[in-house]
């Protein structure tokens, strides 16, 4: 038996640290990766027009698309644009949205998380409330910033659970509680897939897409957070990573 640790290729930011253009990830995400899915992640950085798709994709073994700060761009879902258009990632977006697709179709495994779901949405012919909170029947799900971090990725909300789903499945449950730290969310869902998960308020927080022939995950909240404390986020974790080295083995063949 194989002891080779899958390879998951980790979405990154561009940000400008001070005079220079970078590529980064939340520490975060990279832990619950090793701890929680027992996988390898590499960072794969925001570079569109460099990086070829197919030749990616051939050498790893699972996509996660990470939460961010910044959102997707309006003109990518058709909505006018951001009453703060500097809080976007273009270029990030202009990896992520065609590398989700591809990734899907060649039935590599894929987590998506917080923005990653979002811009999985996107790419799959969805749209997004650029913010909830102005939407009549939502509530609030963006955390306080002033509130410790603890505070902010503790529980937030119950979230119903879908029956027949890999979420149920995972939590051997029809309702978890989870953290809630977005300003956006979906407001059209994407074509071909089926929702794992709803807000007390109805907004959708989860989804898997029914045609992907691999595993795959979209959630709104942020489960990779102390992935060890929790147990429905650690099966979440788990699933990915063992989708993650059935892939390994096949590639082995």
């Amino acid at each position: 038996m194989t002891t080779t640790k899958p390879i998951v290729a980790v979405s990154a930011d561009r940000r400008m640290l001070e005079p220079h253009a970078s590529h980064v990830v939340g520490e975060k995400y990279l832990r619950a990766l090793i701890d929680g899915a027992g996988t390898l992640p590499l960072v794969l950085p925001s570079l569109a027009d460099d990086i070829d798709l197919d030749e990616l994709l051939d050498r790893v073994d699972g996509i996660a698309l990470t939460g961010s700060y910044s959102n997707v761009e309006p003109h990518r879902y058709g909505e006018k644009p951001s009453h703060d258009p500097g809080f976007h990632d273009p270029h990030r977006d202009a990896m992520t949205l065609p590398l989700a697709l591809r990734a899907l179709e060649k039935g590599i495994p894929l987590l998506a998380v917080c923005r990653g779901h979002q811009e999985l949405n996107v790419a799959l012919g969805g749209t997004l409330h650029q913010n909830v909170a102005d939407v009549p029947g939502y509530h609030r799900h963006l955390e306080n910033k002033e509130d410790p971090l603890d505070v902010q990725y503790g529980p937030a909300h119950p979230v119903t659970l879908m029956e027949g789903g890999l979420l149920r499945e995972l939590a051997g449950a029809d309702t978890q509680m989870v953290n809630s730290l977005h300003g956006q969310g979906i407001a059209k869902l994407g074509q071909g897939v089926s929702v794992e998960a709803v807000a007390d308020d109805g907004l959708i927080e989860a989804f898997r897409v029914d045609s992907a022939p691999g595993f795959n995950l979209s959630v709104q909240w942020h489960p990779e957070w102390r992935v060890t404390e929790n147990k429905f986020s650690m099966a979440i974790f788990k699933a990915f990573g063992d989708a993650c080295r059935a892939r390994v083995s096949q590639r082995q063949v």
